[in-house]
């Protein structure tokens, strides 16, 4: 690191996005300026910059997967450019991050593509992305508390993922948990995780939207404090992604990056670790952004559309991507600066592209959440225009994991998708369990398939 003569003195702080000199400490129980503009987390980057870039890839390739706590977690090896004034004994991690990039061969090709990879973000604690946010959210929260700051729950809306990070990292620092959920409209999978980590659960009778309303009455009539995205301490660590991904590729910037989008503080997040690479000399450019929307809930790519003139809140409708079925995204203002600052696309997927996106994808030994079918959907029809080019590198963003969604790959399978024509249905073939009637079946698929692989 730094000499002993200019050794850095890490700081961050809050400020308004609006950046009219308006700041809070970290551990100020704060989320919007006085204008109502989303606070982003700032770093001291003349601090930072007192450490040469190549020192700080040498650091963080160091850290990364080790058990030296609590920098072996991909988001706390950078714990300098995320949160650094937490005390280290007040960090709650599972060791979130450093997900795999799955070279996407087949499929890749079979979308004329020779260079596409899945960041696997699904392959961590509770299943998705949202781990990245939650550990710095909750660790701040634990940091706060030492302090005597008196917080006596954390609360968020959620679509599913989100509840499942809150409650497992809240469970695991010893803080009350309370999760706002739209009624039957998330699996499961994703329902049982905050049951099961002793969340205070919420089913009410709404939409994620109708959640978000009131969850932030809630927190600033009650003092619970809020852990959705507009909290912008989810963002450092949700930022890591796109750091983390530059580095798997030994600091070589990918030629694009395709995100799903619901509420939106990924698409800023994912920009603002490519943003601090290229402030700190790790790198010399940045990639292009896709976000990529569900048609049935779709006001960044309307947007989009428009030149970003205009901006208006729709009423989402239902969607097999139900973690993005957001109408009122609350980071609409950051993501359409980033999408603006990248050279960014914003693309859409229908409901019958979302499902035959995941199931080709899956076919090539990927296991897909439909969010990320969007994403998938999306890079089709960029390959198809010409957009995306065959030698481009390109990452696709994996926000959770396929588990999570079984219901909806059973029913695709099984040909029961409403409004949908499965195209290459795989149901299990039951038989009778004698051996000649098994064998000719058998050998009928393998030679069916054999020639649906060769045309």
């Amino acid at each position: 690191m730094a000499s002993s003569q200019s050794k850095p003195s890490y700081r961050a702080w809050f400020r308004s996005i609006h950046d009219h000199g308006e700041t809070y400490a970290l551990d100020e129980v704060v989320y919007t300026a006085r204008d109502g503009a989303l606070l982003e987390v700032v770093h001291d980057l003349d601090e930072l910059r007192k450490v040469p870039a190549s020192e700080w890839k040498r650091l963080f390739d160091e850290r990364s997967h080790t058990s030296a706590w609590p920098y072996g977690s991909g988001v706390w090896g950078k714990k300098e450019w995320v949160l650094p004034g937490v005390d280290n004994e007040n960090v709650v991690s599972t060791y979130e991050g450093n997900s795999n990039l799955f070279w996407a061969d087949r499929y890749g090709r079979s979308l004329g593509l020779e260079d596409l990879w899945i960041k696997q973000c699904g392959n961590s604690h509770t299943g998705s992305f949202k781990d990245l946010g939650m550990t710095v959210l909750v660790s701040m929260v634990k940091e706060m508390l030492a302090r005597g700051k008196r917080i006596p729950a954390v609360a968020c809306a959620s679509t599913g993922d989100t509840s499942a990070a809150l409650s497992a990292y809240a469970a695991a620092a010893g803080i009350p948990a309370v999760v706002f959920l739209p009624r039957g409209k998330v699996s499961v999978a994703q329902l049982i995780q905050p049951v099961a980590n002793g969340a205070i659960v919420f089913a009410l009778d709404t939409d994620f939207d109708g959640c978000m309303e009131i969850v932030k009455r809630i927190a600033s009539q009650e003092g619970i404090y809020l852990a959705n995205s507009m909290n912008s301490l989810r963002i450092e660590g949700q930022k890591t992604v796109g750091i983390e991904i530059v580095q798997q590729f030994d600091w070589e910037v990918p030629d694009w990056i395709v995100i799903p989008g619901g509420n939106l503080g990924n698409v800023s997040a994912l920009a603002k670790g490519l943003d601090m690479m290229v402030e700190l000399g790790l790198v010399n450019r940045r990639p292009r952004i896709v976000c990529a929307q569900a048609e049935a809930a779709n006001p960044l790519y309307l947007a989009y559309r428009r030149g970003f003139e205009t901006y208006e809140p729709i009423a989402a409708r239902p969607t097999l991507a139900s973690a993005i079925q957001i109408g009122n995204p609350v980071s609409i203002e950051k993501a359409i600066d980033a999408i603006k600052r990248y050279d960014g696309i914003v693309e859409q997927a229908s409901e019958p592209e979302i499902a035959e996106a995941c199931a080709s994808a899956d076919r090539t030994g990927l296991f897909n959440c439909p969010h990320t079918g969007v994403a998938l959907a999306a890079t089709e029809k960029l390959v198809r225009r010409g957009e995306i080019r065959k030698r481009d590198r390109v990452v696709v963003i994996s926000t959770a994991h396929g588990l999570k969604f079984v219901d909806f790959k059973v029913k695709y399978h099984e040909m029961r998708l409403e409004g949908i024509e499965s195209a290459e249905p795989n149901p299990p073939i039951e038989l009778p369990a004698r051996y000649d009637t098994v064998r000719d079946a058998m050998l009928r698929e393998i030679e069916r398939r054999g020639a649906s692989r060769a045309n």
